[in-house]
């Protein structure tokens, strides 16, 4: 009998067909991949924000000839002259929140980090369908999130494989029947070697073994910093402690979720190394439409191990944010962004990134921050980050 309602208490709609889409971060590599579902199930795409590029967020307009697109403020001039009649431009935070706000089925948040919380908010006080790919929102601001979706009458669902899996794992089962939700790692670039990981290059690590991701996200898996946003996602998400949150790492990458019960069953959603599968199931479920993709083979050996925290502390560092709770988790993660972007540019070594984590947990407070609060937290987190990142580059390569 199919549930009336999704593992996140929100009402399951009716069959779902073609619908209006919104895109948030449009030329990312969800965006892209979106759109290719948009194209495989007949949506229409009315509303695109694509940041700095230009020369893609200008073929998007001209394939999908949405109503809007928005673009930041350094490229306007770019875009402006060459879009299609009928498509209006927005820009900056501004135009982005006004896009996310449009009338639409499905607003998909794919804008990363911090700066994709404004969008989705603006998406969910205008009471729409939010498909979840920011995962920066539930970390920041989950309580906040819900609140608002809870308001206006939104409805969220989960984008990231592994949320994705764990939501599809969960439908239809009593919730006081889940002992643990098992999120999996690849393990990333790193899981075998080399023994010293401080001199470890930004190429080595953007090398991804398995997904195509952006660089950002690429290097968090890299440090297993990707799983820990996605452990306190996953406990705001599901309303689920932390103590029963568990990262087992798979290297093959096609195990995606698995859910423990309390009768000692195991249950796992797997599938393909395609964001394209979980992006159509946050648009569609509990429907699965077909897809033009080639069944998943079964052959070989698929392995579970244990993450190396000692190896890979940040991971560490998220569940000791959750602990801590307060503005930790915020914290973390602007301090996170600050200290990739420092080792993608050369200025902070690999195994520097979990030091400027550690500085960020020593200033966190317990005070809850409301949305007020956000933006001045997360100013002050980055500054308090870049000291760190400053200290670590005067002491030299390890």
């Amino acid at each position: 009998m199919r549930p009336e309602r999704d593992p996140l208490g929100q009402p399951l709609p009716d069959a779902v067909g073609p619908q209006r889409l919104v895109v948030l971060g449009s030329s990312g590599s969800i965006g892209t991949q979106t759109l290719d579902v948009a194209a495989w199930q007949g949506h229409e795409v009315v509303g695109l924000v694509g940041g700095r590029r230009a020369d893609e967020l200008v073929a998007q307009a001209h394939r999908w000839r949405p109503a809007a697109v928005s673009c930041a403020a350094e490229v306007a001039d770019a875009v402006r002259p060459r879009l299609p009649a009928g498509t209006r431009l927005l820009v900056g935070e501004a135009g982005a929140a006004e896009v996310a706000a449009m009338e639409a089925d499905v607003v998909v948040a794919a804008i990363p980090g911090f700066r994709g919380l404004a969008p989705t908010r603006a998406a969910l006080r205008a009471g729409r369908h939010v498909a979840l790919a920011n995962k920066e929102a539930m970390v920041c601001a989950g309580a906040l999130v819900w609140a608002e979706a809870q308001a206006h009458g939104a409805r969220l669902t989960p984008v990231d494989s592994e949320h994705a899996g764990l939501y599809q794992t969960l439908l239809g089962e009593p919730l006081e029947g889940v002992a643990a939700l098992v999120l999996t790692a690849s393990g990333g670039p790193f899981r075998t070697g080399p023994a010293n990981l401080a001199a470890v290059t930004p190429e080595q690590a953007l090398a991804h073994p398995t997904w195509r991701m952006g660089p950002k996200v690429t290097i968090d898996s890299a440090t297993l910093f990707n799983k820990g946003l996605e452990v306190l996602e996953a406990a705001f998400l599901f309303r689920m402690p932390l103590e029963r949150i568990e990262v087992v790492v798979h290297p093959q990458s096609l195990v995606h979720a698995l859910v423990r019960f309390h009768d000692g069953s195991v249950k796992a959603q797997l599938g393909p190394h395609d964001m394209r599968l979980p992006i159509q199931y946050a648009l569609h479920a509990p429907e699965r439409p077909p897809v033009p993709l080639a069944p998943l083979p079964l052959e070989g050996t698929w392995t579970f191990e244990r993450p190396d925290t000692g190896r890979f502390p940040a991971l560490a560092a998220a569940y000791a944010a959750g602990h801590k709770g307060g503005d930790a988790p915020l914290r973390l993660n602007a301090a996170d962004e600050v200290a990739v972007e420092a080792f993608l540019t050369g200025r902070l070594r690999f195994t520097g990134i979990a030091d400027v984590l550690a500085d960020a947990l020593a200033h966190a407070t317990a005070r809850t921050p409301g949305w007020d609060d956000l933006d001045a937290l997360d100013a002050e987190a980055r500054a308090l980050a870049g000291e760190a990142v400053r200290r670590a580059g005067a002491r030299g390569p390890a």
